[in-house]
């Protein structure tokens, strides 16, 4: 996670758009939680969050953006959470900060937003706090967080499995995408409780991730993927199977899918000038959606050992 300096004495961490490229869902086990499969890539700094900080006598926290009217009603903040857990686990209670969250991502959208704004929040402190905790402190103290703040937390091409903390580096390409918001708020736990009721996928087992060296080669074998999560979506969001047909119809549109438990809707495109035609026309078509080009941030095969 690189820093980098935004206002006077600020240090910022971006917290892009986390997305599920496919997400496999099995019937829920003891304590309610469902197994996962998924692969997870992460948005370039178009479609992203961040988190500002600096230096001050007490934890504070302010909430800038597009995004902030919506949040102010949300009724937990993982921003703040996150600081205090850091705070606790290196036992320094008198740590302050002043942070301000630019929010950009949409709220209960799924693509990550508050955990993404966990996990940069974890990373500005702990270099600002002078904590240095490493990677993998950081991904053990995220778990507390939330499902999903691990994997933000590691920020690259990855496998989320169990209940989404054990989590596997992968390869990637870089993927010219859209995103797409129907702007329409989704809670996780009324589709997953949908998904139940539709009846969970009991043939539920892991699988190997696609590869394919081209966005056009991945997305190829991606398309035998699936999002379990993404018919209950769309029976609770009908606005959904509309976003998603508007991306599909775009020119050099390759696959287009629902994200985690939506109402995101994510296109994958032959090219950087695919993607962003088609966020300008559905941006202009539909002047209420949340619109973004970007790309899907890649990781090259680990070469073998001769």
């Amino acid at each position: 996670m690189s820093l980098s300096p935004n206002r006077a004495n600020f240090s910022t961490a971006w917290a892009p758009a986390k997305v599920n490229l496919y997400l496999h869902v099995g019937s829920a086990g003891t304590g309610g939680l469902h197994p996962v499969d998924s692969l997870v890539v992460f948005a370039d700094t178009r479609a992203a969050d961040r988190i500002s900080a600096r230096s001050a006598p007490f934890l504070e926290l302010s909430v800038e953006g597009p995004g902030a009217k919506a949040l102010k009603s949300a009724p937990n903040n993982l921003t703040l959470a996150a600081a205090l857990a850091l705070r606790e686990a290196c036992d320094r209670s008198g740590l302050g900060a002043s942070m301000v969250l630019y929010k950009e991502l949409p709220i209960a959208g799924g693509v990550g937003g508050g955990s993404a704004d966990a996990a940069a929040t974890l990373h500005v402190l702990n270099e600002m706090w002078g904590i240095d905790f490493g990677e993998a402190a950081l991904e053990r103290l995220a778990v507390q967080l939330g499902a999903d703040v691990p994997a933000c937390v590691r920020l690259r091409p990855l496998v989320m499995r169990g209940a989404g903390e054990i989590l596997t580096d992968v390869a990637c390409p870089e993927l010219p995408a859209v995103l797409v918001n129907p702007g329409i708020m989704l809670e996780t736990r009324k589709v997953f409780n949908k998904f139940d009721r539709m009846g969970a996928n009991r043939n539920f087992r892991e699988v190997e991730p696609p590869w394919g060296e081209t966005p056009a080669r991945f997305a190829d074998r991606l398309s035998e993927y699936e999002n379990d999560l993404q018919p209950a979506a769309i029976s609770l969001c009908k606005e959904i199977g509309r976003a998603l047909q508007l991306i599909e119809a775009q020119p050099g549109c390759l696959l287009a899918r629902m994200s985690g438990s939506g109402p995101t809707c994510f296109g994958l495109f032959e090219n950087e000038a695919s993607s962003q035609a088609a966020a300008a026309a559905i941006a202009g078509a539909k002047k209420k959606y949340w619109v973004r080009a970007t790309s899907f941030r890649g990781a090259a095969p680990v070469p073998l050992d001769d």
